[in-house]
Parts: C-alpha cells; sequence; structure tokens
C-alpha cells in the first residue's frame, strides 16, 4: 500500500511540474497575422469573418458588451470577462481586438472579441 501512495504521488508531482512547466514556456507562432481593418470594413463582411480592428472602447453597455469605435464609425463588441486577461483599458485608451464578426438577421453586427490588447506605441 505504500508503495502505491509513493508512485501516486510521485506520478501527481511529474504532472504538476509538466503542466507548470508547459506553460512557463510561452511560445506560439511568430509572424504576420491578421491585418487591421476598420469598422466599416468590418461592417460589410460575412458572419463568422475574423477581424483585428483598432480604436477605442467609448463604454460598457452591460453584460460584456461595450461600444467600439474607430474613425469610420461604432460597433458593438462582446469582451468575455476572462478575455480581459488583467488588462484594464479606458476611454483614452487605444486597443488593438482581435475576433469574429456575429451576424444576425434580427440585430446589428457584433464582434466576438477573442483577444483584446493596449496598442504599442509606434
Amino acid at each position: 500500500m505504500k508503495k502505491l501512495t509513493a508512485i501516486t504521488t510521485l506520478a501527481l508531482v511529474l504532472g504538476f511540474g509538466h503542466n507548470a512547466l508547459a506553460q512557463n514556456l510561452g511560445g506560439g507562432f511568430q509572424g504576420p497575422g491578421l491585418p487591421a481593418m476598420n469598422v466599416s470594413e468590418a461592417l460589410k463582411t460575412s458572419d463568422d469573418t475574423p477581424v483585428k480592428l483598432v480604436g477605442r472602447i467609448e463604454k460598457s453597455l452591460g453584460d460584456e458588451k461595450y461600444l467600439f469605435k474607430d474613425a469610420t464609425g461604432t460597433i458593438k463588441v462582446e469582451i468575455d470577462d476572462d478575455d480581459w486577461r488583467g488588462l484594464t483599458v479606458t476611454p483614452n485608451d487605444e486597443v488593438v481586438i482581435e475576433g469574429e464578426v456575429d451576424k444576425d438577421m434580427f440585430r446589428d453586427a457584433e464582434i466576438d472579441v477573442n483577444t483584446i490588447s493596449l496598442k504599442k506605441a509606434q
């Protein structure tokens, strides 16, 4: 019985250690991604089209919905609480959002946001 407990403990420690190591390695693709488009262009695309928008979040509309604005117009965006990843922004901050267009024939187009980040200074 002691051997079984020791083996189980060792397996758990090694499993958690491997998981922590894998999370710390980061990594992923580095190279060109989606080209940025503007709100006007995004409104003309079809449902589920991947988009990248640069602009500002003007205000909260409640229930994880926000009004996003760039020089060409405004669009409602949905940003799930976990997609913020600790980021805090104000209407003065320029952000980059990536997600998909969500169109439904009974409501206006929205962007279902997957990632949000502050725009890097040029």
